[in-house]
């Protein structure tokens, strides 16, 4: 088995970001809308009864981050890949403005065995060097050198993973199935 450079979104694969953002605009707003209604990645098309600004400037609410959990089997199947001799790097577009609040509350306590050097602050993630590439956001996995493997949400469940050359996974026991089985191949 080849060992990997594994790079790892944050948001969305590793914690609940979007499921916690859509609960705390609820709860600020005083309004319903359902994680399965946030069909875009801009949030603020969920929103139509807010303004984009009302959405946006919460990302940087430190109240947000309080609800902040893992994705269920992350930290496990992340132990594995690293036992497995893989080398894995949070790739994260988090903002620099409660990156510290974020790791140091979230991301740190649910992946202890990842120390802050395993982390990579970006906005353009096509431009760090791996073997593969864990993300909910199309974005981020179109025109990247890498192996992609989609994490579902409900706002890219309408994409053609397969036509696109991406591997579409469930939950972390694809994902860890996914790059195992890439390994085995390359």
């Amino acid at each position: 088995m080849k060992k990997l450079t594994i790079l790892v979104d944050a948001d969305g694969v590793l914690e609940n970001f979007s499921e916690t953002w859509v609960a705390y605009l609820n709860k600020k707003y005083g309004v319903n809308v359902s994680h399965d209604d946030v069909r875009e990645w801009d949030m603020t098309k969920a929103y139509p009864m807010l303004t984009p600004e009302q959405v946006l400037s919460t990302e940087r609410d430190s109240e947000l981050y309080d609800g902040l959990q893992p994705i269920p089997g992350g930290p496990e199947a992340i132990k594995r890949l690293l036992d497995d001799g893989h080398e894995v790097f949070v790739v994260t577009n988090t903002h620099y403005k409660i990156a510290i609040e974020k790791l140091e509350g979230t991301l740190f306590k649910y992946y202890p065995f990842l120390p802050w050097k395993q982390y990579v602050f970006t906005h353009k993630k096509q431009m760090v060097k791996g073997d593969v590439l864990v993300d909910d956001g199309l974005h981020n996995l179109i025109g990247g050198d890498y192996e992609k493997i989609l994490f579902s949400a409900p706002y890219n469940r309408d994409f053609d993973a397969k036509a696109n050359g991406m591997t579409r996974v469930e939950n972390w026991d694809e994902a860890y199935n996914a790059i195992t089985e890439l390994a085995n191949r390359i």
